[in-house]
């Protein structure tokens, strides 16, 4: 598998790539009889120093009356979202997260929750799932990389500002409750994902996100086969899966009046199974902007 996981957790979760090698932007323009629905990729984190987005965005964002995202962030409530992990992200009574892995798996997980910070009686209530969220988050925000300064926080806060609607394609619930339907062992093994390339999660998100600027097609082709046959049933839910239950609310939107701004994560636009294609199938043409 090689360094490519962690980037590929990135990318299931915000980066994009484009199809083709010459691609200026991330942005394409899909026409329907009356309107546009402008269609981005995104990465949910980002540098601060490094938050510019690709051309393309400012056009979409500027043509169009409502902004979509997977989430409405607008309407994300932080305490029913925390409420909602601690109904559905902790270990029953009675167990805890060492029988629930193993002792192997916990001297690994203690390691690297150690090293961020964690403690171990907190993270011991937690489903692994989380757990691997909550290590992979941290990671993160130890790199310099955060959600203030990400694709969608960035939109949101400009459309608040402008007045612009924004909707989502999703609920948080049903977003997070992907993981949910995981197998204690798969959850186990996702977890496992996670601590194994803790450590070149830098180097590696950084190549993310130089593909996501430049349209490097070959090499996100090559990461999306790779981490496909990884652990193809996390990549379906994550992925595949929404993207069928999205692609009708995106052709709805067409045949409306008013221009869309959808943004979502990148593995959803590209590759066999991903919106773009899709909707190629039902015999939508997308036009790649400059």
């Amino acid at each position: 598998m090689g360094r490519k996981t962690s980037g590929w957790l990135l990318v299931a979760f915000g980066f994009l790539g484009c199809l083709t090698a010459e691609a200026a932007s991330p942005v394409w323009a899909i026409r329907g009889d009356h309107n546009t629905v402008y269609l981005a990729g995104s990465v949910h984190l980002l540098k601060a120093t490094d938050s510019t987005l690709p051309s393309g965005f400012e056009r979409a964002y500027s043509g169009s009356r409502t902004l979509v995202m997977e989430l409405d962030l607008s309407k994300v409530d932080t305490t029913e979202a925390a409420g909602w992990m601690m109904e559905h992200g902790t270990l029953p009574e009675g167990t805890n997260l060492r029988k629930t892995i193993g002792d192997d798996r916990y001297r690994r997980v203690s390691t690297e929750a150690t090293r961020l910070g964690l403690p171990m009686e907190l993270a011991d209530q937690y489903a692994p799932w989380v757990l691997g969220l909550q290590l992979m988050e941290l990671q993160y925000a130890k790199l310099g990389f955060d959600s203030q300064s990400g694709v969608e926080e960035q939109l949101q806060h400009r459309a608040q500002s402008d007045g612009k609607p924004t909707t989502g394609l999703e609920t948080l619930s049903e977003q997070l409750g992907l993981f949910e339907t995981l197998s204690a062992e798969q959850q186990a093994k996702f977890l496992d994902l996670i601590v194994t390339e803790m450590h070149d999660v830098g180097s590696d998100t950084q190549a993310v996100i130089t593909a996501w600027r430049a349209g490097d097609a070959a090499k996100l082709a090559a990461l999306l086969g790779d981490e496909y046959k990884t652990f193809p049933l996390l990549y379906r839910a994550l992925v595949s899966d929404r993207n069928k239950r999205w692609v009708p609310q995106i052709e709805r939107l067409l045949k409306e009046k008013d221009n869309y701004f959808v943004v979502v994560g990148a593995l959803h636009l590209v590759g066999d199974g991903g919106l773009l294609e899709l909707m190629r199938r039902d015999g939508f043409k997308a036009e790649q902007l400059n």
